[in-house]
């Protein structure tokens, strides 16, 4: 009795805090070498916060996942700002969300200043990065089944997730398959007793959330009224790019047609401008959402690049403040634990059909993608090498076979 009640505390304690610069030299890593787009940041990510450092339960990153798939906006993101904010506070979330992408700002405004017009996607070193990627991705699905997933029902919650996702591939199927996943586990799904959620510290307050959702709903609604009274480029920015990131669900290249709606009617840059930097944005590391920083390039130079990715991400953190000190009091109920079984079930199929669009058909064309696949699976998962060791051979290997 005594041990099990010790147990349960244990689990029940805040995590360690971090300092600034952990979280800064941690996330610029990866913000580095996290080729292959959300879903393959996550499997990084669990990879490196999960399994490597242990910031975090595997339960709680998975309830993390949840909750940024319902928000709209990039979802890799919002998780790194939120295992950043628990570790090290406020601050910790911004600098977590610089050191992951400022390398892709940096590299994607770049293209637009000097590199306009190259196709980085023929190079075999990125050939070699994509199919890291399925390896990363398989892992974190191979893990996150087995933690998440590990008897026959919610196994069987999380196929139907992953058909589900991969018959109507659109973000809002993905909010779909939770929602009915959470409603499921809620009404089939008992919470054990003997399992408590690990409890973890939100340096935020509730009066602090809800400035966040007034500020959120005030420039969303706002803006578009002020770009109509006041013809400034630098205003007109700020509303397309943040009502984009206010906007979007499922986030990776679902963020694409909007933007290009935004920028290119309005005279902005060409078509053909658009699509080079949608090339260069499949050649770095990093959110997608970093295009945002080539678009602002082409527009108004170094400036406009930060300009437009601050815009783009502001929503992220706006929506993250709002929701994360209400989460942590929710999330505890026996009810809410139940449906948060089914919940983190159905992000084990959504990855999982992530893992076969868009990441393997992307990445996968011959027999030589497969067996190299297969050798980076085995290295992450049986003989545990870390992802940034694995990214640096695949784009080595990449080289030596596709160029």
């Amino acid at each position: 009795m005594s041990a099990s009640h010790g147990e349960n505390a244990h689990r029940r304690e805040t995590a360690t805090k971090g300092s600034l610069w952990e979280v800064w030299a941690v996330s610029t890593r990866l913000g580095l070498t996290s080729f292959g787009g959300p879903a393959a940041h996550l499997g990084y990510f669990r990879e490196e916060y999960v399994e490597r450092r242990k910031w975090l339960h595997e339960k709680t990153y998975a309830q993390l996942v949840a909750l940024c798939q319902f928000l709209p906006g990039p979802a890799s993101s919002q998780v790194g700002i939120a295992i950043g904010l628990l570790r090290a506070g406020v601050w910790g979330g911004v600098v977590s969300w610089l050191g992951f992408t400022l390398p892709s700002v940096i590299l994607l405004t770049g293209f637009a200043l000097a590199l306009q017009g190259a196709n980085p996607e023929s190079a075999g070193w990125l050939r070699g990065l994509l199919i890291a990627a399925v390896a990363v991705v398989a892992h974190a699905v191979w893990g996150m089944g087995k933690n998440l997933a590990p008897d026959r029902s919610r196994a069987t919650l999380a196929l139907f997730s992953a058909v589900a996702v991969l018959l109507w591939p659109h973000g809002w199927m993905q909010v779909l398959v939770i929602l009915v996943a959470g409603m499921w586990g809620w009404k089939f799904f008992k919470p054990s007793n003997t399992e408590h959620p690990v409890a973890v510290h939100i340096p935020i307050s509730r009066k602090g959330a809800l400035i966040a959702w007034i500020l959120f709903a005030g420039l969303l609604l706002f803006l578009p009224l002020l770009r109509q009274m006041n013809d400034n480029v630098w205003l007109a920015m700020l509303d397309s790019f943040y009502r984009t990131g206010s906007l979007v669900f499922g986030g990776g290249h679902v963020v694409l047609p909007l933007l290009q709606s935004e920028v290119v009617p309005n005279g902005w840059m060409s078509t053909g401008e658009f699509l080079a930097g949608y090339a260069a944005a499949q050649a770095v590391p990093g959110p997608m959402f970093t295009f945002a920083a080539y678009l602002g390039a082409v527009i108004k130079g170094w400036t406009g690049a930060l300009w437009a990715t601050a815009a783009i991400f502001l929503p992220s953190f706006l929506l993250l403040f709002g929701m994360l000190p209400f989460w942590e009091s929710i999330r505890r109920r026996p009810g809410i634990q139940a449906a948060l079984a089914g919940i983190n079930a159905a992000v084990v199929g959504i990855l999982l059909a992530a893992l076969y669009d868009p990441i393997w058909t992307k990445a996968i064309h011959s027999p030589l993608d497969v067996g190299f696949a297969l050798v980076t699976f085995a290295l992450i998962t049986f003989w545990r090498w870390p992802a940034w060791l694995i990214v640096g051979l695949a784009a080595v290997g990449g080289m030596v076979l596709y160029e």
